[in-house]
């Protein structure tokens, strides 16, 4: 299997699972917030992997790369931070909206003497 297979299909999983988060908390997610994240880790992944390949820290096997880099970064390690940009946002919304429900239907206690 080809890096680009494995990040493709790490990728659709992310973006299903956030679809299922966004729909089960009926909520939506800020888009801007999303694309910001977006931009910002992918520039974070550019300058890093291209330190930790230069570093010799790691490699890749050439024959099983698209061969697209941006620095020295080939294209497919940017598939991780963009599934954590989609699926992070949808379990946010998810656990806060689960928080708010049960703050909701939480039994009030603060007049209660012990």
């Amino acid at each position: 299997m080809t890096y680009a297979a494995l990040a493709g299909l790490f990728l659709l999983a992310a973006v299903l699972v956030a679809l299922v988060l966004r729909v089960a908390a009926r909520r939506t997610i800020v888009p801007l917030a999303v694309v910001v994240t977006i931009a910002v880790l992918t520039i974070l992944t550019a300058v890093f992997d291209s330190v930790m390949i230069a570093a010799g820290f790691f490699h890749y096997e050439p024959s099983q790369l698209l061969g697209v880099v941006i620095g020295l970064a080939p294209l497919e390690d940017f598939a991780y931070p963009l599934a954590g940009a989609i699926l992070l946002p949808a379990l946010w919304v998810l656990l806060v909206s689960r928080r708010g429900r049960t703050e909701r239907t939480a039994p009030d206690t603060s007049g209660d003497i012990r």
